[in-house]
């Protein structure tokens, strides 16, 4: 079983054997934390603990299964918000206690990269390729990691300011359009049709990204244009949004995915990879999928948008392949809201 509550997603699932989806059941906050333009942390902690229990139950039922039939209890350790994190921790510590059952505390950038290995039932498995390159692209990350093995990684870049997904729910708060962004900003994009330019830092020489200049850029423009509607909630309708707003969306989209597949496709040459792996919420957007997959120099593998934003499954993926290795936790294990994915390349 996996437990996911490290932001605004309530999350238990239940997996075989690190791949096959049982269950896989998902309470989200987004409707609570709208009205307030994003994520307000104390809310987040009140909701899972609400939710955790109905949730964790009804993952069991879809699965058909009992406790009897599990062999380890996986929980989302960090990174995210504190409060947040012990919700799901002590509910796993519970029930794996009670029940007898090993503990695994997984790291949830890893538990996205994770995403890749599982199926629904009836479909086929098709394990990644290592080495791989995993984007990771997932609330206040954008990653770029080698994996050489399970549980071989290599921090190759990061962002060093503002990442992808954080740009992309700022710009949408700022031109009115709701939240959470990217889902938003990718909708009112598509019916832009003259994308407005914006500038891309490239950040020649490293494998990092830098979005921070970008979403001045596009405030700036927005201003300009009349558009700035941040702090009165959402005020354009996004499915007939005004032609500027349209083309300020499309354009700062279409800069951000220049960036992630330009340096992500670049990396993926340098190292020699075999495949390149698409990971986090960001990675549900389809212009980003679309144009990895026609500029990637390797095949790409991507997970189902579903799977690609907080869930447990991804979590009891990740959590077995820890289990194989015998790495359970200790009845103290703690949470850690800044848990870095990797060491940093030398």
């Amino acid at each position: 079983m996996g437990i996911e509550t490290s932001c605004d997603e309530t999350a238990a699932a239940v997996v075989e054997n690190g791949v096959l989806i049982h269950s896989n059941v998902i309470s989200s906050q987004v409707e609570i934390h709208a009205r307030y333009g994003g994520v307000v942390p104390e809310v987040a902690s009140r909701q899972h603990i609400l939710q955790i229990v109905p949730v964790v139950t009804l993952a069991l039922e879809e699965a058909g299964v009992t406790w009897s039939d599990l062999e380890g209890i996986a929980v989302t350790k960090g990174p995210g918000l504190a409060g947040a994190l012990l919700v799901g921790v002590n509910m796993a510590k519970a029930l794996a206690l009670g029940h007898g059952i090993p503990l695994v505390g997984v790291n949830h950038l890893e538990g996205h990269v994770y995403a890749n290995w599982l199926v629904d039932a009836g479909q086929d498995v098709q394990e990644p390729e290592f080495p791989c390159l995993c984007l990771i692209a997932s609330g206040g990350h954008t990653d770029l990691v080698l994996m050489k093995g399970h549980g071989d990684y290599t921090l190759l870049g990061r962002t060093r300011d503002d990442a992808a997904g954080e740009a992309f729910d700022k710009v949408a708060r700022v031109m009115g359009l709701g939240y959470p962004g990217g889902p938003v900003i990718e909708r009112v994009a598509r019916q832009g049709t003259s994308p407005h330019p914006f500038p891309r830092a490239w950040l020649r020489g490293t494998d990092d990204f830098s979005f921070s200049g970008l979403k001045t850029a596009v405030i700036r423009a927005a201003r300009d244009l009349g558009i700035v509607a941040e702090g009165e909630g959402a005020r354009i309708d996004p499915a007939q949004p005004p032609a500027q707003v349209a083309d300020v969306a499309a354009g700062f989209q279409e800069a951000v995915v220049d960036v992630l597949v330009e340096k992500t496709c670049h990396a993926a040459r340098r190292w020699e990879v075999g495949q390149v792996l698409l990971s986090g919420g960001v990675a549900a957007n389809g212009s980003l999928r679309s144009a990895m997959a026609r500029r990637s120099p390797v095949p790409l593998h991507c997970p189902p948008p579903i799977l690609c934003t907080d869930n447990a499954a991804m979590i009891a993926a990740c959590g077995y392949r820890h289990l194989l290795k015998g790495e359970e936790e200790d009845w103290d294990m703690e949470v850690y809201p800044n848990l870095p994915m990797a060491p940093a390349v030398a």
